[in-house]
């Protein structure tokens, strides 16, 4: 009985890592596993043209090798994704989104003008801006199906000169913090700008950043939910920022050209060498070290640069470009003094026909997409696969993808907005939009959101993705 029962966990073991006895040969062989889902579950899942009877979500095994994969329901178009996969590891499809074969498009908000659209991050208000010289602005909550909006309005004393004749003054969004109440708005008066953080839900408390610390910011960017803690760049010189006590950190980081936060307390930026002005370099700061980590020095002060960082399970990832060349690394954030000279290792590395227009991780930092013009070129940290794929489109000018989600990147081409993988594969037209303003799923992934220009008028408008 004991040799049985060993017998029979041994099997069950073999089984969930994936072995499999080879009917042709005898032998027993591990293989790959694959985890499905899809977005709605419940499709149809067949692997290499034979169906398997199962669906998502579900796990299969297959033999080591390459591998055609097709996931099908009702009312919904195909997805179909083509994999070379070695023995012993695990592939996750959890990120399908399958897209209905009829469209079905709905206008909920019409405007005589829109300049400027910006979504929350928790995707469950969408704000919208009518005429830039007015600080005025729709909160568009798409929580639910039913979509209710409310108009609020900067208090005057929020900004500078607002009833002095002969000034010019124009408003524009520029990003929300993670909670998703507060968002930046930039203000122009003449040819002074200064930055203001928008509460919505309590438009009094709406704070002016730059006349409260006495500071002329070039950019500014949240870290955090509260509303109250951000980082600035003033002069080239990158300073953390207390609005709750009205204080300025020492400079961080200085000779920064741009600057992008990453998870509150991290900052990739690029800019000048402090040490020689020839040279530029990328690298990015932590909250707490006494000086920035430089990444990468480059002699060619013209070049185009770029740098993005994430956290992906254990390891930290740092992705840079130089022109056309993208170098990854993967490791640990190196000590604040940079004596770890090995902590992090060069992973990957790939160019694209030109210089890149974008680089960027996945939300996950399961992928970083590089882009150059109409090239899109992918690399899966998890399975260190590199990936190349063509936006097909008409138009001469490209537009920068951006992420829908964690597996899924958007854009506007030839006047419509069209959805992609990480891996450029799986594309889909959804529905025609103007340029220019975000796109977005809703929260419960129901709905897209994008605005069109029909005839001089600006809708709001949503394409149901899941089927009642």
């Amino acid at each position: 009985m004991v040799i049985s029962v060993l017998a029979i966990v041994s099997g069950i073991i073999l089984f969930i890592l994936g072995y499999r006895l080879d009917s042709i040969n005898g032998r027993l062989e591990q293989g790959a596993l694959v985890q499905f889902d899809s977005r709605p579950n419940g499709a149809r899942i067949s692997i290499d043209g034979s169906a398997t009877g199962s669906q998502t979500s579900a796990k299969r095994s297959v033999i080591a090798g390459t591998h055609s994969f097709l996931v099908e329901k009702d009312g919904y178009r195909p997805w179909t994704k083509q994999l070379s996969l070695e023995a012993g590891t695990l592939t996750w499809l959890d990120y399908i989104r399958l897209v209905p074969t009829d469209l079905v498009k709905q206008t909920v908000r019409s405007y005589e003008s829109v300049v400027g659209v910006k979504t929350a991050p928790d995707l469950q208000t969408i704000l919208v801006q009518q005429k830039a010289d007015t600080p005025s602005f729709e909160l568009v909550d798409i929580r639910n199906k039913e979509v209710r909006s409310t108009t609020i309005t900067l208090p005057q004393e929020a900004y500078s000169d607002p009833t002095t004749d002969g000034v010019t003054h124009t408003f524009s969004l520029a990003t929300w913090d993670e909670s998703g109440r507060h968002i930046l708005v930039k203000h122009t008066y003449n040819e002074t700008i200064e930055w203001i953080v928008m509460d919505t839900e309590d438009i009094a408390s709406s704070v002016n950043v730059t006349r409260l610390l006495s500071i002329p910011l070039g950019d500014v960017q949240f870290a955090g939910t509260s509303g109250n803690t951000l980082y600035g760049l003033a002069n080239g010189d990158v300073r953390r920022l207390d609005l709750s006590s009205a204080t300025i950190s020492r400079v961080l980081a200085s000779k920064v050209e741009s600057f992008d936060m990453y998870k509150n307390t991290i900052f990739t930026y690029v800019g000048q060498n402090p040490t020689n002005p020839d040279q530029r370099v990328v690298g990015f700061y932590r909250d707490g070290d006494e000086e920035p980590y430089v990444l990468q020095t480059f002699d060619d002060a013209s070049a185009r640069l770029a740098v993005d960082t994430v956290r992906y399970h254990t390891s930290d990832y740092l992705a840079y470009a130089e022109n056309d060349k993208v170098t990854v690394l993967q490791g640990q954030y190196p000590n604040a003094d940079q004596s770890r000279t090995d902590a992090l290792n060069t992973v990957a590395e790939f160019t694209l026909p030109s210089a890149i227009d974008r680089l960027s991780f996945s939300p996950e930092g399961d992928y970083v997409v590089a882009q150059a013009g109409v090239t899109l070129k992918s690399y899966e940290v998890e399975h260190l696969r590199t990936n190349t794929a063509t936006i097909e489109t008409s138009e001469s000018q490209s537009h920068v993808m951006q992420w829908l989600d964690k597996a899924y990147m958007w854009a506007v081409y030839d006047g419509h907005l069209s959805i992609r993988e990480f891996d450029g594969t799986n594309v889909n037209v959804i529905m025609p939009m103007e340029p220019g303003f975000d796109a977005t799923l809703s929260q419960n992934g129901r709905y897209i959101y994008g605005v069109n220009n029909t005839d001089g008028t600006y809708r709001l408008e949503r394409v149901t993705m899941i089927l009642e």
